[in-house]
């Protein structure tokens, strides 16, 4: 079979009809018109989760989040290797799991309904019937195994060899090398979304092309073979830091981006010098740099909620209970909720405890979240920072964090903050402690702590 020709005029105009087409089906309104809520297998799993694991977790996902918003469940990265266990010390004996045009495929000895050519699609309809959507994770690029075998690219005239660009290789994982920007290269990603597609896929985490290299040429091809699909799939870009110069171009491709590096449980760093993991401390300010780009469909993605119980292989340290404090737990949440930020739970959810699912259910929180608008940080003072955010009939909301060591009182009138009522009536969203209408606020914050109210006229 000969091979299609490259890139040409009519292939860009054949792209532009399917976009068009994508947004008069799948886009009604926008894809995220508000910020993603689910459980992403990583925190709690690293690259190990089974099936029976994941479906566990969705079971209590199902059961006790959902009512709340929460609505994905992500399968995060390796989910094709059938040892993962020897990815840190023994990488080159990592065994794959690929078809004959050198798709990955759910690993059998972890995901045994993935027989045959069954890939995920059982799984996600054991998600979906939970009323939940399902995820993945996947690393940019083509199979080092299929480049060597130099299999062909399912659907067209293309080898592997006309695509895969081998002196491009991802720093931290070993598993591909990239795609070239070339017709093969739009082939090999359109064969592998199409795959997905049939899979029932919601919402597709890319790693290793936001940031540590910033990928644009892939991250265009992807976005193409989304719309191709017809399928209204959510595309989450990684890692972070996502340059924020490029905050225009993601949002043109894509519905969310890190833009940090991961952030797991702790408040510092070390000697405050060592960004990986992120502190949460560090988070104010970038989560800040990141504000006049948020919108529907359009989520600068501070990263996962490192709370509860983090195991029983987490992606990063030990198996523990999260080593955030509960002041520093109620300032992660009122952070990325007043923000409106992506919320996506860590934990290992069939050990859910009562104090974390209220953190992730409160109800006035999460509709901060999911509808509020015109959030923007409103006075720093010190180690004390204030965002303010607008809500429903009127509701105007006022979170305070001491990000310092040390107890804080802070007396303020509300006009400090940029609030232009006069006097308000305050609810404490984490403690429900309501106020009689007053002109100021006062509150005594412990460290790392933050209060959350409610204001209305």
């Amino acid at each position: 079979m000969s091979k299609p020709s490259l890139p040409c005029r009519s292939l860009a105009v054949a792209a532009l009809s399917l976009a068009f087409a994508f947004t008069l089906t799948a886009q009604k309104g926008v894809l995220a018109p508000t910020p993603p809520m689910g459980w992403n297998s990583w925190d709690s799993y690293g690259l190990t989760i089974t099936e029976d694991q994941f479906k566990a977790n969705v079971e209590v996902e199902a059961a006790r989040l959902k009512l709340a918003g929460y609505s994905y469940a992500v399968v995060d990265e390796g989910w094709y290797l059938g040892n993962p266990e020897s990815a840190d010390k023994h990488p080159e004996t990592l065994a794959y799991r690929m078809d004959a045009n050198g798709l990955y495929q759910p690993s059998l000895n972890r995901f045994a309904t993935a027989k045959g050519n069954e890939g995920f699609a059982p799984l996600a309809k054991f998600v979906h019937d939970k009323g939940l959507k399902f995820g993945i994770h996947i690393i940019r690029g083509v199979p080092k195994g299929a480049v060597k075998a130099n299999l062909s690219v399912a659907g067209s005239g293309y080898r592997i060899s006309d695509l895969a660009d081998t002196s491009d290789t991802c720093p931290w994982n070993p598993d591909n090398f990239g795609v070239k920007n070339n017709a093969a290269g739009q082939a090999w990603y359109d064969s592998m979304f199409k795959q997905y597609a049939a899979w029932g896929v919601d919402y597709v985490k890319v790693d290793c092309i936001a940031s540590h290299p910033y990928k644009a040429d892939e991250i265009a091809m992807i976005h193409n073979a989304i719309l191709k699909t017809r399928r209204p799939i959510i595309l989450s870009l990684s890692p972070g830091p996502a340059p924020l110069e490029n905050a225009v171009a993601f949002g043109e491709k894509a519905q969310l981006w890190r833009i940090s590096n991961d952030v797991w449980d702790r408040w510092t760093a070390p000697q405050d010098k060592d960004l990986f993991p992120q502190p949460i401390k560090a988070q104010f300010a970038v989560i800040d740099s990141w504000t006049k780009y948020v919108k529907p469909g359009n989520w600068p993605d501070a990263d996962m909620l490192p709370l509860g119980t983090l195991g029983p292989v987490p992606g990063w340290g030990e198996p523990r209970e999260t080593r955030l404090t509960h002041d520093e737990q109620r300032t992660l949440i009122s952070l990325w909720c007043i923000a409106r930020e992506p919320l996506f739970f860590g934990g290992n959810l069939t050990k859910l405890d009562d104090w974390t699912a209220s953190l992730l259910t409160n109800p006035e929180v999460i509709a901060m979240d999911q509808h509020g608008h015109d959030q923007h940080l409103a006075a720093t003072d010190g180690d004390v920072v204030a965002w303010t955010s607008k809500g429903a009939a009127g509701a105007e909301y006022l979170a305070i964090f001491n990000r310092g060591d040390a107890p804080a009182e802070v007396k303020q009138p509300f006009a400090h903050y940029g609030l232009t009522g006069k006097a308000y009536r305050s609810t404490e969203l984490w403690t429900k402690v309501e106020t009689p209408t007053a002109d100021s606020v006062s509150a005594t914050l412990p460290p790392h702590g933050a209060v959350l109210f409610e204001l209305k006229p």
